[in-house]
């Protein structure tokens, strides 16, 4: 893995705006970077290929004990009324449509399992479409050689899961929903929706906000229709937590992603994978913060159960808080998981973030910061296989 410069295209900020890119700059920041691109070889790949699809697999093995545990489901933090609909959900195998696995990859063999994004990764559209057209085009300008390749087949893989989902379902509308307050879930959302159009869904959005139930206890879409099926950019964690939560088993409707993503999604996960598959070569050592045994790590990472985007993150090394990360998380508990620094290329902290659709590894994206904890605003680069 190298950082390597690149002249930027010319048209690149035209060509966002035309795509419905319209968070490639925030808050007077660029989000989106292509000054400098991450080389990679195949071999490379192959491993963070082989890893993802690993870790997916030992991560549903911890799905399934957590379900037939009431020990665990209350470590989860996930409500006791909700318990039911989850199991049911994870018995009823109801499939799942993406994820995105972070690791610490240091570019010489080294790659560890920071955490697992499986219920509202964001970051999609740019890893999956834009990035793409970036290589297309750098190719074609002759600043990439005509071998040049990508990890990356995250689109097609979402089309076909969306057949598949259409098939499993029997289901030809889908809805779409997210918060009304986030560009970047919207644009996320809107990508989604066109994926599924592909695959000959009809798609019909609307905001968490607007969500009502009916008197038959239907959650319903603004024209008071029964919603049958929906995927939802919304957390499990925040729905379970909601007034209408309790019609969630009694209802018809189907959501994406399931309800036992909210196990998967939750930083429990860490401690539970590590005591299930000890010493594994791609997970960090991790503990619940009122383990015993979280004392033996003098340097680690405190993670709140719930937190995303690096919010409420804190790094301690021999002691010392090195760095701390604000949000609104942390009063649901906290896991202890051992600190391994991000490789750090020209003074940027680089995390790597590997997408996997249904069960299939598919693409990666790279994000770097100037900080050690990657948060929503870090940078998002694109990447190249070379060699």
């Amino acid at each position: 893995m190298k950082r390597v410069a690149i002249s930027e295209r010319p048209n690149w900020q035209a060509q966002a705006e035309e795509y419905g890119f319209n968070y490639h700059t925030m808050y007077g920041e660029r989000y989106w970077c292509e000054d400098f691109y991450y080389q990679f070889g195949l071999k490379e790949i192959e491993l963070i290929e082989d890893a993802t699809e690993e870790l997916h697999q030992m991560a549903l093995k911890a799905v399934d004990r957590v379900v037939k545990s009431e020990k665990l489901l209350e470590k989860f933090q996930i409500p006791p009324q909700s318990w039911r609909f989850i199991r049911e959900s994870w018995n009823r195998e109801e499939p799942s449509l993406y994820g995105r696995f972070d690791f610490a990859y240091d570019g010489e063999g080294n790659l560890k399992m920071l955490e697992y994004n499986a219920d509202t990764p964001t970051s999609l559209y740019e890893s999956a479409f834009f990035q793409w057209l970036w290589l297309e085009d750098q190719i074609e300008a002759k600043n990439l050689p005509m071998i040049a390749d990508q990890f990356n087949s995250i689109q097609e893989q979402l089309i076909s899961r969306f057949g598949d989902l259409r098939a499993y379902h029997h289901m030809d509308l889908l809805h779409f929903s997210c918060c009304e307050d986030s560009d970047e879930d919207r644009g996320t959302v809107e990508y989604l929706e066109d994926c599924a159009k592909e695959a000959g869904l009809e798609t019909q959005f609307l905001y968490i906000e607007e969500i009502g139930i009916n008197s038959d206890l239907e959650y319903t879409d603004m024209e008071d229709a029964p919603i049958d099926a929906i995927f939802k950019l919304y957390p499990w964690e925040f729905m379970l937590g909601e007034d209408f939560a309790s019609y969630l088993d009694m209802g018809k409707t189907r959501w994406l992603e399931p309800a036992w993503k909210a196990i998967l999604s939750n930083k429990a996960l860490l401690p539970l994978l590590w005591e299930m598959f000890p010493n594994h070569k791609y997970l960090l050592p991790a503990y619940f913060s009122d383990d015993k045994k979280a004392s033996s790590l003098t340097s680690y990472v405190k993670k709140p159960l719930f937190s995303r985007e690096g919010a409420n993150v804190e790094i301690v090394t021999n002691g010392e808080v090195l760095e701390t990360a604000d949000g609104p998380y942390g009063i649901e508990g906290s896991i202890i998981q051992e600190y391994v620094p991000l490789p750090v290329f020209d003074g940027n902290h680089v995390v790597i973030g590997s997408w996997i659709v249904g069960d299939t590894a598919c693409g990666l994206n790279i994000r770097e910061a100037h900080s050690r904890i990657t948060q929503d605003l870090s940078r998002f680069y694109p990447h190249a296989i070379v060699g």
